[in-house]
């Protein structure tokens, strides 16, 4: 009897056991499901409340429908991976679709942006950036390459101008955006470069009376000088000489702006040396290179060198060199006393040997032979016997005569051929071997920002307020007043130039040539470095 009894009370004790276990799943099913549902409630309502979060890096470019002719107010408009700036003053974000838009995602860079084409620069901004330049070239690639730099934070810029970026339809425009400074090629501006410090000095001597790249390294380096007093007069910071075909990319910086890049320099730094990567062209009939050129070949600085021996062959292609062009980049100097210029690439100081650092990230991008036509416009501005001893004379660097050569002597048809053999990467399987290597490697920035600027309608607003606002008798009363006014600004010594005037022969004189366009290191450099 009593076992009878047991049973049902044990089969009892275990049901309600088993409810009871089943009871508390269920509930913590129930719990983990609201859990999530909740969060995502609660953080829909944050988001609602707050006017939504946009996000930076999915910004598009700006459709050119939008701003019709570009007369539309721009202050509203963003560029792709744009974000608000402190020391900007902040506009809504509108975003559009686009098919650049993929473009700015991959690496998200962010940049400063001012209201309109303008780019009203707020002066207490630190540091203040000049690029000073020499230029023929016309307004479809220094609008672009000036207001790309704008961009970047560089306020202020002095043109010194001849050949057609000197006449009066290109120059009239130049001289009616805000920060420019034009400066004419004229006989009283040769005469005063001829007076002045650096022409009668040892180290820039060598250059002299050779016509060609020796004749406009040597403009360069007198404009340099010049430019110099006009940066210290106007308070800028730093000066950058940059030509029309190159381009700084701000790699490594906490947003895309030059500005930032030279904010985090030490104060103790004098000079700061960008490497330059060279285009790197996959067709023969680009037209705009700053729109149409992705990829870019390293520079060695940039490269581990058992990379940049192992794959020197592929990546040299029979060319003379790893570059066709120059490949000791271009430098920014801290504006000071005693500063000059050391040849076009480098800055110098009569009183001290210059502090210096090289960026690891940071580079110029060189936009050389990146057209057909480069080939038949470098040799129509020289009138060089096409030899091989008469092009020594001439040019500097091996490929810019085998050009020259070719340019001279070769019909259409073989000019063609050579520029597809020794310019164009129309190899796939090289090509995708030396970008998985790194020699090679894709930029999409300065693509995206000068491609955004145009189709804002930016270039297009430049040219027709130019227009607008200068009659024929404005812009002939100003060509008068600045050509007037030359013999002041063109004076390449001021009192605190000329406080030096008695330091030693050895400081006046120089000791050291100008650095002029060096190539990259060669084979024959391979052994040393595998030494050290």
């Amino acid at each position: 009897m009593k076992s009878m009894h047991r049973a049902p009370l044990i089969s009892s004790s275990s049901s309600s056991s088993s409810s009871s276990s089943n009871s508390f799943v269920s509930r913590l099913l129930l719990l983990l499901t609201l859990l999530p549902v909740s969060l995502a409630c609660l953080a829909f309502i944050l988001q609602w409340r707050g006017g939504g979060l946009a996000d930076p890096a999915s910004a598009s470019v700006i459709s050119s429908t939008s701003v019709p002719g570009g007369n539309s107010d721009l202050n509203h408009e963003v560029f792709p991976g744009m974000e608000t700036v402190s020391s900007v003053s902040p506009k809504a974000h509108q975003s559009s679709s686009s098919d650049c838009s993929n473009l700015a995602r991959s690496s998200s860079p962010s940049f400063p942006y001012y209201g309109d084409w303008k780019f009203g620069v707020d002066s207490n901004l630190k540091p203040k950036i000049c690029i000073t330049t020499s230029t023929s070239a016309g307004l479809d690639q220094i609008l672009p390459w000036m207001f790309y730099h704008k961009v970047l934070g560089v306020s202020t810029f002095f043109l010194f101008v001849e050949g057609k970026a000197a006449t009066p339809s290109i120059s009239k425009v130049l001289e009616s955006i805000p920060g420019v400074k034009v400066i004419y090629r004229t006989k009283d501006l040769e005469e005063k470069q001829a007076k002045s410090r650096i022409w009668n000095e040892t180290w820039l001597s060598s250059f002299f009376y050779k016509p060609c790249n020796y004749e406009l390294f040597v403009k360069q380096s007198l404009n340099m000088e010049m430019a110099i007093v006009m940066a210290r007069d106007a308070g800028m910071d730093w000066i950058l000489h940059l030509d029309t075909d190159e381009l700084i990319y701000p790699a490594g910086a906490r947003e895309y702006s030059l500005r930032r890049l030279l904010l985090d320099v030490p104060p103790n730094v004098d000079m700061v040396i960008f490497p330059n990567y060279e285009s790197s062209v996959e067709r023969d009939d680009i037209k705009d290179p700053f729109t149409e050129v992705s990829m870019f070949k390293k520079n060695y600085d940039h490269l581990p060198k058992d990379t940049y021996f192992g794959m020197y062959k592929e990546a040299t292609r029979n060319n003379p060199n790893y570059f066709l062009t120059y490949g000791n980049g271009k430098s920014v100097a801290r504006v000071q006393d005693h500063l000059r210029p050391n040849g076009a690439h480098r800055w110098h100081n009569y009183m001290k040997t210059p502090n210096e650092i090289k960026l690891e990230e940071a580079a110029v991008l060189h936009y050389t032979y990146a057209k057909f036509s480069d080939l038949t416009s470098r040799r129509d501005r020289c009138g060089c016997k096409p030899t091989k001893e008469d092009v020594k004379r001439c040019f500097m660097l091996d490929f810019d005569r085998s050009a020259f050569i070719i340019a001279s002597t070769a019909t259409e048809d073989e000019m063609i051929s050579w520029y597809r053999e020794h310019v164009v990467w129309g190899d796939k399987e090289v090509k995708m071997k030396l970008l998985r290597k790194g020699i090679l490697t894709r930029i999409y920035s300065p693509m995206v920002v000068i491609q955004a600027l145009k189709e804002s309608g930016v270039f297009s607003s430049v040219v027709s307020s130019a227009s607008t606002n200068l009659s024929k008798k404005q812009f002939l009363a100003s060509m008068h007043k600045s050509n007037s006014s030359k013999t002041t600004e063109s004076e390449s010594l001021t009192s605190k130039d000329k406080e030096s005037q008695g330091i030693s022969a050895r400081h006046l004189l120089g000791t050291e040539s100008a650095v002029p366009p060096l190539s990259p290191p060669g084979m024959e450099h391979a052994r040393f470095v595998t030494e050290d």
